[in-house]
């Protein structure tokens, strides 16, 4: 009986390492993705997956709400992009990836949705995903209130928090409502998605 204490922390550990390598692996597995398609758009199809990207209030453009988080105009769009989306989408994932899959379709949906309606550019990035996932992971520490949310909450604050005034409109190229309805879809996804604290 006295090595119990033990072996629920041997097993806490575990499922903790467990939970860290499937978030690592599923993030990683979609950097790859989009840098196989954005390779394959510069160098073979002469970036014509930028149609992929959302052109507003173009109702038959609607389904590339599903798609544009995940193109990118050039390589060099998709290098800014891709540490954030690693470091972000890796803690955000670290939760549970039910959860983390449902977070995300809030994010790309109320991202999209955002653009779709309000933007003035076509827009295509993963950037809609990176302010989701700063939202999300912010959102959390907020409303769940645990320690381990809490100080996450903080240290992704102190490392991205400037990322925030890309939701100021400063540059007609860039589209700042994919960073602003990204940002309110992940704080949405965290609201949706909080534990019941009444229950723990």
């Amino acid at each position: 009986m006295s090595h119990t204490p033990d072996k629920q922390r041997s097993r806490g550990f575990a499922e903790q390492g467990a939970r860290a390598l499937t978030a690592a692996i599923l993030i990683g597995s979609v950097t790859a993705v989009m840098w196989a398609l954005e390779l394959f758009d510069v160098y073979v199809d002469d970036n014509r997956l930028d149609r992929l990207g959302l052109q507003p209030r173009d109702v038959a453009d609607l389904p590339d709400v599903f798609t544009a988080p995940f193109m990118h105009g050039g390589l060099n769009h998709l290098a800014a992009n891709t540490v954030p989306f690693l470091v972000l989408g890796f803690l955000a994932a670290m939760r549970g990836i039910a959860k983390f899959l449902v977070a995300s379709l809030v994010i790309i949906v109320v991202g999209g949705l955002g653009v779709w309606f309000t933007s003035s550019v076509n827009t295509l990035g993963s950037s809609i995903l990176i302010f989701g996932f700063f939202g999300y992971l912010v959102g959390r520490g907020l409303f769940e209130r645990r320690l381990p949310d809490i100080a996450i909450a903080v240290a992704v604050v102190a490392v991205y928090g400037t990322m925030l005034l890309g939701v100021i409109p400063n540059d007609p190229a860039i589209s700042w409502q994919g960073h602003l309805f990204g940002l309110i879809g992940g704080v949405l996804g965290a609201w949706f998605l909080r534990r019941d604290t009444a229950a723990s």
